[in-house]
């Protein structure tokens, strides 16, 4: 016969330590297995209907699982508001080189000394700050996605890209000349991921190298602020994204292109698929290019 459900209120919407709750008497070990709690971690639980995210579990792997330790990688990304991971991502944690801590499934922690004016708070736990977070990215990933990851953090307005670069020029260590040359390259500037990704494409491509959005006026002012521009021959390259699918945006974007076609503007639209094949978009933005006159 499966245990009865039984949920104390103190226990509905926190996050609580099982052996605790069963020393209360609030619950029997048989109950906590029971349907109504999940286990986030080792003796951490929480009540099923509460929604699990990322940056709980990085607040409760901080707090509960390794005190002591700073959340830092992609888990600091999401305490700063940048979603960078998700719930089955493990959770980065960064403790003294002194520390030992035992391997927690879930959970990854690293030995690092870091630098106290590193090192703030944010959701009650301590975190590297978003620039050091930025740094760490541009060491620990491979090179377009740590472009990527810097230019969300600088974008979002959480650290400035002078700071970014200064942090990553003094870093030592593993990863750390990665981490100059990913800052390097990143700009701060894009609305999205992909908009990094085709940036870096057409960079290391022999095409021009477009300005980044670029914001186009006529005479009567304001007209579309565009991501890639070679603004002598009005050529602007976008990346269409799925955001484009929502409702109303599908009238909002032909308006704008309207205004753009105006203004004696042509316009080369990149989706996802297109990155798929890079050397195949590559030649398609080439020919459309020379066909604008951009060589």
């Amino acid at each position: 016969m499966p245990p009865v459900a039984v949920v104390p209120s103190s226990l509905r919407l926190g996050v609580f330590r099982g052996s605790v709750a069963v020393a209360r008497g609030l619950l029997t070990p048989d109950q906590l297995r029971g349907p109504a709690w999940r286990r986030l971690f080792s003796d951490v639980y929480v009540h099923v209907d509460r929604p699990v995210s990322h940056l709980l579990l990085a607040r409760v792997a901080a707090a509960m699982v390794v005190p002591g330790s700073v959340v830092t990688g992609r888990s600091a990304a999401v305490l700063w508001g940048v979603d960078m991971a998700t719930t089955d991502d493990e959770v980065e944690l960064t403790v003294p080189p002194d520390r030992f801590p035992r391997r927690v499934r879930g959970i990854r922690v690293r030995r690092s000394a870091l630098p106290v004016e590193q090192v703030g708070r944010r959701h009650e736990v301590p975190v590297t700050s978003p620039a050091a977070t930025a740094v760490r990215l541009a060491a620990a990933l491979d090179l377009d996605d740590g472009v990527v990851a810097v230019d969300r953090l600088v974008a979002a307005r959480l650290a400035a890209l002078e700071e970014v670069r200064r942090l990553a020029e003094a870093a030592r260590g593993p990863g750390s000349a990665r981490a100059r040359r990913v800052c390097a390259l990143a700009d701060g500037l894009a609305g999205s991921p992909q908009e990094t990704r085709l940036r870096l494409l057409v960079a290391r491509s022999s095409l021009p190298p477009p300005v980044a959005q670029f914001t186009v006026r006529d005479e009567r002012g304001f007209v579309a602020r565009v991501d890639f521009a070679w603004p002598g021959h009005r050529v602007a390259l976008e990346y269409d994204g799925l955001w484009h699918a929502e409702p109303g945006q599908f009238a909002h974007d032909r308006r704008r292109l309207n205004r753009l076609h105006a203004a004696g503007w042509r316009v080369f639209f990149v989706t996802a698929a297109d990155l798929h094949d890079p050397e195949r978009l590559i030649v398609r933005l080439a020919a459309f290019l020379s066909a604008a006159g951009v060589r």
